[in-house]
Order: structure tokens, then sequence, then C-alpha cells
């Protein structure tokens, strides 16, 4: 800590307060949720089924809170409503007016199939709901052997084609389902209809959107024992109803949301960092640091940082795995570690997410 110390003396003020700084995640319960997020990223709750951690969220049903640094504490929202220049010119120029980061950062347990649903566009839904709507993208952490998610349909269906099937449960004999494995990546535009599978863990990179519309949902209840609700009229007037072509992407991959990259440094990678846009680090394996001249933030597995756009160039060291399990590198006070299976090997990856 003395070495941050020092290096924040020599600091102007404004200067000092851009210092990247974790995030500890809001954490969500469903129904479709597992242990996994708990056991493999270190997600320290009472939950017994997480569903999904908002690694990094402005969203009001589940921002994200700072931990360590000068922001300790505070929720993201209320940080950079009062360091607005933190966000960067480019999602300044996204958001307007609009309080808040203009993307969503997750990771995603289904340990059962999630709903077969779609996310609106933006017109639609700043017409309809007054909020922006989602385009997201998903990065593969884990999937159990035979695991899938749904991805458009096998040709192309009619609306009124479509209401029949919703509602009498044949809608799965319409839809392309895409076997995954860890390491994959899938875009999914507003208005394309989707489902993740059971088994998968993923990281989702969206638009900052809690809007989705449920088209069908295996005759599930909640925990009140009523069928948990469907929105087939809106998700209807959204989706897209043509066959899909292609579903994979790659890394890295920039759309006019957001931009995410992979890094995998093998010891020290230089990340260059101007006013343009903030960014996040989310670390998928392994463990290492985010440094600059006088700064070290510890990351390992299932962490997040937030840097502030315009903190200077930084760098991303990887830590090398230790030759036993449940042997870590001490770290600041107050900043717990991630289980021991993220020196399970010697990778460092870490997932770029900015505008």
């Amino acid at each position: 800590m003395k070495q941050m110390e020092n290096g924040e003396k020599r600091r102007t003020e404004n200067d000092m307060k851009r210092i990247p700084f974790r995030l500890i995640p809001a954490e969500k319960e469903n129904l479709w949720g597992g242990s996994y997020l708990k056991n493999e990223y270190g997600k320290q709750t009472e939950i017994r089924r997480l569903a999904e951690t908002w690694e990094c969220s402005t969203h009001p049903d589940g921002p994200s809170t700072a931990q360590g640094g000068v922001h300790d504490g505070e929720s993201l929202p209320q940080i950079l409503r009062e360091h607005p220049e933190y966000i960067g010119t480019r999602a300044v120029r996204r958001m307007g007016e609009r309080p808040g980061l203009p993307i969503l950062v997750k990771l995603i347990d289904a340990m059962e199939n999630l709903s077969v649903q779609v996310h609106p566009d933006d017109a639609y839904a700043l017409e309809h709901e007054h909020s922006f709507g989602k385009t997201e993208m998903w990065y593969i952490l884990h999937a159990e052997p035979g695991a899938k998610i749904v991805y458009g349909f096998q040709r192309d269906v009619t609306r009124e084609e479509l209401r029949r099937a919703a509602e009498d449960g044949t809608i799965e004999e319409l839809l392309n389902h895409i076997y995954v494995k860890p390491g994959e990546v899938y875009f999914i535009p507003a208005g394309q209809v989707h489902a993740i599978g059971a088994g998968i863990v993923l990281a989702e990179v969206q638009e900052s959107s809690n809007l989705t519309y449920r088209l069908y949902d295996y005759h599930r209840v909640d925990r009140n024992g009523k069928p948990r609700e469907l929105h087939v009229e809106k998700a209807l007037q959204v989706a897209d109803l043509r066959r899909q072509e292609s579903a994979a992407a790659h890394l890295p991959l920039e759309c006019e949301y957001f931009r995410v990259k992979k890094h995998s440094p093998r010891s020290v990678l230089e990340l260059p960092n101007d006013d343009g846009s903030f960014h996040v680090l989310l670390c998928i394996n392994g463990k290492g640091r985010l440094l600059s001249e006088d700064i070290r933030v510890p990351f390992e597995k299932g962490s997040t940082i937030f840097v502030p756009a315009g903190c200077g160039n930084l760098r991303l060291e990887r830590v090398p795995a230790e030759p036993s399990k449940g042997v870590s590198e001490g770290v600041s006070e107050g900043v717990s570690e991630g289980p021991s299976e993220a020196l399970s090997n010697g990778t460092f990856e870490v997932l770029d997410i900015s505008m």
C-alpha cells in the first residue's frame, strides 16, 4: 500500500481520482441459477441459486460498488455522477443527458435452461419502455457436454405461426439449437430470438438495459407456484423471424454499442488509455495485477476492475501459477483472493470492454 500512497502524493488532485478500482457486483438469484460462480469464480454469497453477477453496472436494478481506493464503498452510479469524466468522450456522446454507463457486464450461470426470449432495439424500447434496447455478446466460459444455446430459427417463420407455437409448446421445433464450447463468441443483436441452455456459464456484455420479452418458459412456475410472465405480443413485434445463416463471432468484436477484446499476457502487456472511453477488465482465468508507475491492483479469476478514461497508460502483468493449490500471493488489506482453482494453470485471460 505504501507504493500507492506515495504515488498519490505525486499526483494532482484530479489525476489522483482517475485511479482504476475493483468492483463488487450486484448478485441475482433465479430459479435457473446454480453454484458455479461461487465454486469457480470466488463469489461469496448466501444466495443458493446464484444466476447472475452484474460485474459492472450502473443500472438501477443492480448497481456495482467500488472496492478499495478513494471510492471504496461508493456505488458506481454515484461515482460517475460525481466524475462524469471517468466515462470518456465516446460514451458521453452515446448517453447524452442520461446518467451512467452505456454498457452492463455480467457473469451468468445457467444450471437450467433460460427462457426463450428477445430484446427490442433502442428505437422501440425508448418509445414504448423509456429504456435502451438490448444488443449483447456472449463469451462461453464453461459448457457441460451437450450444452447448447438457442439462436434464432431453423427457417423463416411468420408471426402467427410463432404465436401458435409459443402457446402450444411446439416452439422448440422451430428454434435453431447450437452446441457450444468454451472460448466461443456469439453476438446477439436486438431482435434476435435466443436462449442460454442448461450447463452453460458465460460472460455477457450488453447495453445497459434490463428489458426482456419472454416467448416461452417451459411451463415453469415461480416460487409462489404461479407461471412466470410471458410477453408474447411484445416479442412478436420486435423479433427477427428470418432463418439464421450464421451464429459464431470472434474477438476482437466491435459494434456501435461496445468493443470487446481478450488479453492473454504471458508476462506483461501494455494497456494504452485515453480520454475516449472507460475500460472494464474482467478476469476470466488465472491471476495478475494491473500496474502503473505507482498503483498496483490485484486481479484474479472472477474479479472486475473499472478503469476511468484518461487515467494514463497501464500494464497488465500475469502472476505465474504456484506449484501447489491453496497458496496465494498476499494482497492489499480488504481485498480477497479468488478460489485456488484460479491457479490451476498458468493462463491469465482478461476481457477488455470499452466504447
